[in-house]
């Protein structure tokens, strides 16, 4: 597939929805490790952030290459494959940390319609499946690996909307049928965290209800802490790197489980 005269020298990590939060931070620390980023962004509210956080891995004297592109589309998904390919001629890793929410109160059922569910989903689940569909070939040339960042809320059914929670649980499914379905050459795990400070609700609600949410879920968490996208891009770095392991589901949650025992 690859010309060796072009193939880069260093492995390289393809991160969807890497301008922010966890996705920011598995950039990162993948190129505090001496890899290639490739830093998926879409629309002008991420943009910056995108554009700094590039700047900041060229700087620190790495390789950075940002990709604008909506992952619900298959052919955003293919150019940015080929993108990578063309930069560096390898996908190594590939990070799907891209998703989507809009707060919707569980319990208010007449607030969310087919057309959110269908948004939603699109982003969350159909995404995944394209951005590895896109980079597959990549992926089985370089004995990759893929991480899907999704929710504990997949396996509770909570978050801040019905179709969120249904859309990481319908994520969690796919990460262990690609897992099936792409080994023995490809290892798919995910990521369920639990609450993520600086995470995508973050920019989803106003400061002050968000504050109010970040204090509860501390109150309500067994170690009293939410995480941290840092701590999960650590556990992101050691499952692309651990050869043993394809199709589990970690969910770093700060002991939630534990409240419904």
């Amino acid at each position: 597939m690859n010309n060796p005269d072009t193939l880069s020298p260093s492995p390289v990590c393809f991160v969807t929805g890497g301008a922010t939060g966890i996705g920011a931070a598995c950039v990162r620390r993948f190129a505090a490790a001496g890899w290639a980023v490739a830093i998926n962004n879409f629309g002008p509210s991420t943009l910056l952030a995108a554009l700094a956080l590039a700047a900041g891995v060229s700087a620190a004297g790495g390789q950075a290459l940002l990709l604008e592109g909506d992952v619900s589309q298959d052919a955003d998904c293919r150019r940015m494959a080929g993108e990578v390919l063309a930069r560096w001629g390898r996908i190594d890793v590939l990070i799907n940390s891209a998703g989507t929410t809009r707060p919707i109160p569980q319990a208010d059922l007449d607030s969310l319609d087919g057309a959110e569910f269908h948004r939603v989903y699109d982003v969350n689940v159909v995404g995944i499946f394209q951005t590895v569909r896109a980079c597959l070939p990549a992926l089985r040339e370089r004995g990759g690996a893929v991480l899907n960042i999704t929710s504990v809320g997949g396996i509770h059914g909570t978050g801040s909307s019905m179709a969120y929670a249904a859309s990481k649980g319908a994520a969690n499914t796919l990460t262990l049928s690609l897992a099936r379905t792409l080994a023995p050459l490809v290892r798919v795990n995910a990521i369920a965290p639990g609450f993520v400070d600086e995470g995508l609700l973050s920019r989803a609600l106003p400061p002050d209800d968000y504050a109010a949410v970040l204090a509860r879920l501390q109150a309500s968490a067994p170690l009293r802490r939410v995480c941290l996208p840092p701590e999960i891009a650590d556990l992101a770095w050691a499952l692309a790197t651990q050869p043993g392991m394809t199709g589990q589901i970690i969910a770093p949650d700060n002991g939630l489980a534990l409240n419904a025992g």
